[in-house]
């Protein structure tokens, strides 16, 4: 699993902050519940997986892009829009 400089700097954001342990856990503890669509990369075309799963960091909203392997590129809190 990788996981985005973007990613990175929203688990720091959390309160409190997410470490990579958190990340590398919360895809794994994902349900059929918190599945919340797919979009597709602007940047590159790919399909990319929203979860919203509630953690012990509260409502998040994760992203994920699937390669050979998994990389998390959105892990913040949710916020409804």
């Amino acid at each position: 699993m990788r996981i985005t400089l973007k990613a990175l700097n929203e688990m720091a954001a959390l309160e409190p902050p997410a470490d990579i342990d958190d990340a590398m856990e919360t895809p794994w503890r994902l349900e059929l519940e918190d599945w919340a669509g797919r979009l597709t990369s602007r940047a590159t075309g790919e399909t990319m997986y929203v979860f919203k799963p509630i953690t012990p960091f509260g409502p998040l909203y994760l992203k994920v892009v699937i390669r050979t392997d998994c990389i998390v590129v959105s892990f913040h809190e949710e916020v409804e829009t």
